[in-house]
C-alpha cells in the first residue's frame, strides 16, 4: 500500500513489483487479498489497482489517536497567520518524513504545495534532521541504518549532512536546510504525550541577496517559542 503516492491514482502489477521489489506472483496474491478485504479496488478496463476509501478512514483513525495534535495545529495556525510564514509538522515513515499538516501563509518565494500525507526526504530536510535529533540514541542508530540501506550509494554524503545538522541542533536547538531552491527552513523536534516524536518547521523565502544568518535570527526564535508553547500545552492536559 505504501507504493501508492500522491499524484498516482492507479498502479499495475508491474508498477507495484517495481516499486516494492517483490516478484509479480507475490504482488498478485497480496493485491488480491487487499481487494477482497476492501483496501484496494481493481479497475478491469485499465488493469490496475487503486486505493479504496478505507485508506482515508485509516488516516482519520491515526489523527484521532493523537488528540493533542489539534492544540498544536491551533498554535501553528496562529503563528503562520500572525507572522505570514509557513509552519509544518511531520513524522517519519520508513526512510521519509510524512507531513501531518502544513499551514502556509507566506506568499513569497518558490515552493511546492505541501498537504497532509506529502512525503519528503529525511537527510536533506530540516524536518528530517530535526526528527533524528529528537530520537534517543538507540532509535537514531536504527533510523540511520534504515537510511543507509535505502540509499547505499548516497550514504557517505547523506551521513555528512546529517552529522552537520545534528551538531547544529546541539548548539542552537534547531536544524536548518534549504531543500528547495529559494526556500529555507528551520525545524525542531517535539514529543507528544504518547511518546511519538514529531518535527515542526518554519519555512521562509531566501533570496539571492539575503543573509541566511539574519533570516535565522528572525525566524528561529519563533520556531523555538512555538515548540515550547506546544510542549507546555501538552504537559498540562485540559480537564475533560
Amino acid at each position: 500500500m505504501r507504493a501508492f503516492r500522491h499524484g498516482v491514482d492507479l498502479l499495475t502489477n508491474a508498477d507495484i513489483a517495481e516499486r516494492t521489489g517483490l516478484v509479480r506472483p507475490t504482488v498478485s496474491r497480496l493485491c488480491r487479498s487487499l481487494v477482497e478485504s476492501g483496501f484496494l479496488e481493481y479497475d478491469t478496463q485499465r488493469r490496475g489497482y487503486r486505493l479504496s476509501i478505507a485508506s482515508l478512514s485509516l488516516a482519520l483513525s491515526f489523527r484521532s489517536s493523537e488528540p493533542e495534535l489539534e492544540s498544536a495545529l491551533s498554535l501553528m495556525g496562529d503563528l503562520a497567520q500572525g507572522r505570514q510564514v509557513n509552519v509544518g509538522i511531520a513524522t517519519a515513515d520508513l526512510d521519509e518524513m510524512v507531513y501531518l499538516e502544513s499551514v502556509r501563509f507566506s506568499r513569497k518565494g518558490i515552493f511546492r504545495r505541501m498537504v497532509a500525507g506529502s512525503r519528503i526526504p529525511i537527510a536533506d530536510t530540516s524536518l528530517g534532521c530535526a526528527y533524528l535529533a529528537g530520537l534517543d540514541l538507540t532509535q537514531r542508530e536504527k533510523m540511520l541504518q534504515t537510511l543507509h540501506q535505502a540509499h547505499p550509494h548516497d550514504w557517505p554524503k547523506m551521513k555528512m549532512a546529517i552529522q552537520k545538522a545534528l551538531r547544529m541542533f546541539r548548539v542552537k536547538g534547531y536544524c536548518y536546510a534549504q531543500w528547495q531552491a529559494g526556500m529555507g527552513a528551520a525545524a525542531a523536534p517535539i514529543h507528544s504525550p504518547s511518546g511519538r516524536t514529531y518535527a515542526i518547521n518554519i519555512s521562509f523565502p531566501v533570496g539571492a541577496g539575503d543573509a541566511e544568518n539574519t533570516l535565522l535570527q528572525q525566524f528561529a526564535p519563533l520556531l523555538l517559542d512555538l515548540v515550547a508553547q506546544i510542549q507546555q500545552d501538552w504537559s498540562n492536559p485540559k480537564a475533560p
